[in-house]
């Protein structure tokens, strides 16, 4: 098609509904399952979410790109969402540390975006209609030729993506003198994740998720975390194997959002697909061991059925959410397990939740001085 300074661009839902705009990124085409965040702040580290592998994410807010791109705000290397849908695409940053502005940052990625679309009409479609795939063009303007592309698109029920997010090898942060180790399972894991237990004086190793039982404890981690991830966590049933084998040791346990689902599906609870999902940075949650509320930092399609957790004897429910009464946190009975659906190390988001590292490093320090006491006695 012609280039011209503001091309056209065209975003095709799965039931057929149509959105005229213009192109705000790279020019192409591009396809995923819509979804929808309600954060105000925060755009770059959503954008570079590996849990946003796959999707187009529409954003509440009605501007996105004002105060540009730095590069220390990256959750992971480059864009991870499949493409943009917003009202108003800032092509100038207001920042003046901004390193880039956003359309160049998507133009530097391969990002296809939309812009000048009416995004309340959309998103109150989509909270009707639920989740569904679409498909983004400023090349091809054929209705039906978008319609047969589209259609290849598979659900993303029964879609295991985070094979293409994980570390290709192994990689340690922190202190190599520190007191605790963290094994952390990369299932499409964010930057401030590792960061917030290096934080804590705890040396990492990541690993990719393809990792056998015997990898992880060779090295001989005090704790263990199962990361975030794009996809459904239902067709993972090699890291679900690994998972069981890892929780019989004993040895502390955190899963966040995608860690959080596997860990329940290796003690034989259910996931099931949301009707839309959470996603942004306002997300009531309760605590239920301690009675207190927290503001918290969402993403995610998937949740854990809490039929599945009533019918266990061995799993409960610590956190649930205020707005649908949804599962936000369970632990194991006796292991030293526990998980939260939402991302405690927020980035972006309240930190409202990040005691929950806190507890994991003092679950380790327990669990690690039980053991010296145990081989003293021994």
């Amino acid at each position: 098609m012609p280039q011209t300074l503001y091309p056209t661009a065209i975003l095709l839902l799965e039931d057929g509904k149509v959105f005229h705009g213009r192109a705000s990124g790279a020019i192409g085409t591009t396809t995923g399952e819509l979804c929808f965040n309600t954060g105000m702040t925060g755009y770059q580290e959503v954008f570079t979410d590996p849990s946003y592998y796959g999707q187009l994410m529409v954003t509440t807010h009605v501007h996105i790109g004002n105060y540009g791109v730095e590069d220390h705000e990256n959750e992971s290397k480059g864009i991870k969402i499949a493409g943009l849908i917003c009202r108003t695409f800032n092509e100038v940053p207001s920042r003046k540390r901004a390193q880039s502005s956003l359309k160049q940052f998507f133009i530097t990625n391969g990002i296809v975006a939309i812009s000048d679309i009416d995004t309340r009409a959309l998103v109150r479609h989509l909270r009707s209609k639920g989740a569904m795939n679409g498909i983004i063009s400023s090349e091809i303007t054929d209705i039906e030729e978008l319609k047969r592309l589209l259609k290849k698109v598979p659900s993303m029920q029964g879609l295991e993506l985070s094979s293409n997010v994980t570390t290709d090898k192994p990689y340690e942060e922190g202190a190599a003198d520190a007191k605790l180790k963290v094994a952390m399972m990369d299932y499409g894991i964010k930057g401030n994740i590792v960061k917030c237990m290096t934080d804590r004086g705890c040396k990492v190793k990541v690993f990719p998720m393809k990792s056998s039982f015997d990898e992880i404890m060779k090295w001989k981690p005090d704790g263990i975390l199962f990361s975030n991830g794009p996809g459904d966590p239902e067709p993972m049933h090699d890291e679900i194997a690994v998972i069981k084998q890892l929780i019989e040791t004993s040895t502390p346990i955190l899963g966040i959002c995608l860690g959080h689902q596997l860990i329940a599906l290796a003690n034989g609870i259910e996931t099931y697909k949301m009707h839309n999902g959470h996603r942004g940075i306002n997300h009531p949650v309760k605590n239920l061991v301690t009675g207190k509320s927290e503001i918290t930092s969402q993403n995610h399609g998937f949740a854990v059925s809490e039929e599945g957790i009533k019918k266990s004897k061995n799993v409960e429910i610590t956190h649930i959410n205020l707005n649908d009464g949804t599962i936000e946190g369970i632990r194991l009975k006796d292991k030293p397990v526990f998980a939260v659906q939402y991302h405690p190390e927020a980035s972006p988001g309240p930190e409202d939740a990040r005691y929950l590292f806190d507890d994991f490093a003092k679950l380790m320090e327990k669990h690690k001085v039980g053991k010296k006491q145990e081989a003293v006695n021994s």
